[in-house]
């Protein structure tokens, strides 16, 4: 599959980018996407959650009243989870919900991913740039010329580049990822999948396989 080059003004190189028909061209398996969406999602809770059961209330350890005669159940604690103040039953405790999926599963559901976009033509390749210094307004500006600035945009570089992360960083619809780091959330998500042209190299070497 071949795409045009684009310069961070906009405008075409000339040149045309080769996507690999086996990364951007392959039948979408849906359930595989499912799949590793679900487990990022799952990795990302904390599982701090806590609530106090009964054994944990400090509270004082009298008998409310008498055993009998009252017309009402027994209550022998003041942290019994029925009154006020009182633990609660079968509350959350902290868990770990990390889950682990096989790599060429996760594989395929990036490979579906990235066909999908090909596919519905939200894929622009940039060629290689820098910023000589960190700017939102600079980074704002190539947003712009590319047409993506209303749109959830995600840029994929080669390497660590602080310069380009930091004036991206306060810009709300925009996230930049390294394409080892790439994954199926953030490819679903955006709207407008921006890969560097040294990026699609780096994403041959891992998923061409």
């Amino acid at each position: 599959m071949k795409i045009a080059i684009l310069n961070i003004e906009g405008a075409d190189t000339g040149r045309k980018a080769d996507l690999n028909d086996n990364i951007f061209g392959v039948e979408p398996n849906d359930h595989s996407i499912y799949l590793a969406i679900k487990q990022y999602r799952a990795n990302n809770r904390h599982g701090t959650h806590k609530a106090k059961e009964r054994g944990e209330i400090k509270a004082s350890t009298r008998k409310i009243k008498k055993q009998k005669g009252t017309g009402t159940a027994r209550a022998g604690s003041i942290s019994n989870p029925l009154f006020r103040g009182g633990g609660r039953v079968f509350g959350p405790r902290p868990r770990d919900y990390n889950s682990k999926l096989n790599k060429k599963l996760k594989q395929l559901a990036r490979k579906s991913a990235l066909s999908y976009k090909a596919k519905d033509k939200e894929i622009i390749v940039l060629e290689d740039f820098n910023l000589e210094a960190p700017k939102t307004s600079d980074f704002s500006k190539i947003t712009g010329n590319l047409k993506v600035q209303n749109k959830k945009s995600l840029f994929v570089l080669n390497e660590i580049n602080k310069n380009i992360y930091l004036s991206s960083r306060n810009l709300q619809e925009t996230k930049v990822v390294l394409a080892s780091e790439l994954n199926t959330y953030d490819i679903i998500k955006t709207s407008a999948l921006v890969l560097t042209e040294s990026s699609i190299e780096v994403l041959n070497q891992i998923l061409g396989n």
